[in-house]
């Protein structure tokens, strides 16, 4: 798969079967929209094109929103490249990009740079400046453009739409079971193994302290989980905390992410690691002392080793 950065740097010498969206998380309902553009491209002449913008369009038009993504840039190239499209267009998106009218952006972009032949996409997909501009309108600069457009039905839709909601928010909730259902694979982060309090190895569980960096991943509500890690290509098993570690005394307050993997004892300060979570085994606690900590933390492990045995 091509990847392009911006509208103006892709290129091809062949016609393009398009669709547009955030596409984030890439779950069970994106990706049978992708399934239509390569079932499409596969009895054409046509290469199969994602359009997708960065950073979410919602959070530069209205301000002050926040909006957390299940995919970092790279995760979502991954997931649609899987998917087996030819081109990911991966616009930077901005006011100025925003003040295109509906036919400036069809012409411009979809006609003159993509040279589409057809796009699919929701029948309740709105475009151009103020997003004044319906369905309706492009079917009417399909025919005026010579390019087909297919709606995506709303049931279809409404699968899409709710899936990437619900994923959110069972991940705020901790719900690992419910997410990875709707997306189809298990939810990740990756980041990098940096130096820690090394708390835990002084109660006999090491940890990897894991750095996010890129601030607009979601991160899954706190509590500890079981998880599978790759490093260097290579796939341990683990369990992992997310929060605060209240039983310790301290001022820093900052969430931190923790893994303690089984049957490994390599030094990994500043490699990659990618953890996959499998299940959710409980919330973070407060424990009134050292020992006590130390005695979940075993219970943790032999729950977590009773989930993968059943695997």
């Amino acid at each position: 798969m091509k990847v392009f950065n911006s509208i103006l740097k892709f290129t091809s010498n062949k016609p393009t079967i398009v669709t547009i969206g955030t596409f984030d998380g890439v779950h069970v309902g994106h990706k049978k929209i992708l399934e239509k553009i390569t079932q499409n491209t596969n009895n054409s002449d046509c290469e199969s094109l994602v359009l997708t913008f960065f950073p979410h369009p919602r959070t530069v038009l209205q301000t002050g929103t926040e909006m957390k993504q299940l995919n970092t840039i790279d995760e979502k190239s991954n997931l649609i490249e899987k998917a087996g499209i030819d081109n990911l267009v991966i616009h930077p998106f901005d006011k100025e990009f925003s003040q295109l009218t509906a036919e400036e952006f069809v012409k411009q972009v979809l006609v003159d740079t993509f040279n589409i032949q057809k796009i699919v996409i929701g029948y309740d997909h709105r475009f151009g400046k103020n997003r004044t501009a319906d369905i309706n309108d492009l079917i009417a600069f399909g025919n005026q453009y010579n390019f087909e457009v297919e709606q995506i039905s709303a049931e279809e839709l409404n699968e899409v739409a709710v899936s990437s909601t619900k994923i959110r928010s069972a991940l705020t909730e901790g719900n690992i079971k419910l997410a990875n259902s709707f997306l189809g694979y298990n939810y990740t982060i990756t980041g990098k193994v940096v130096q820690g309090k090394q708390l835990g190895r002084t109660i006999g569980f090491p940890t990897a302290n894991i750095y996010v960096e890129e601030d607009y991943k979601l991160i899954p509500n706190s509590g500890v989980y079981v998880v599978e890690c790759k490093i260097d290509n290579q796939f341990y098993f683990g369990m992992m905390n997310i929060g605060t570690n209240p039983t310790i005394e301290n001022t820093d307050l900052n969430q931190k992410i923790e893994v303690n993997i089984f049957n490994f004892d390599t030094e990994i300060y500043d490699k990659s690691i990618t953890v996959s979570f499998l299940k959710r085994i409980r919330s973070e606690q407060k424990f009134d002392s050292l020992e006590s900590l130390k005695a979940q933390i075993a219970m943790d492990k032999m729950e977590s080793l009773q989930f993968i045995k059943k695997l």
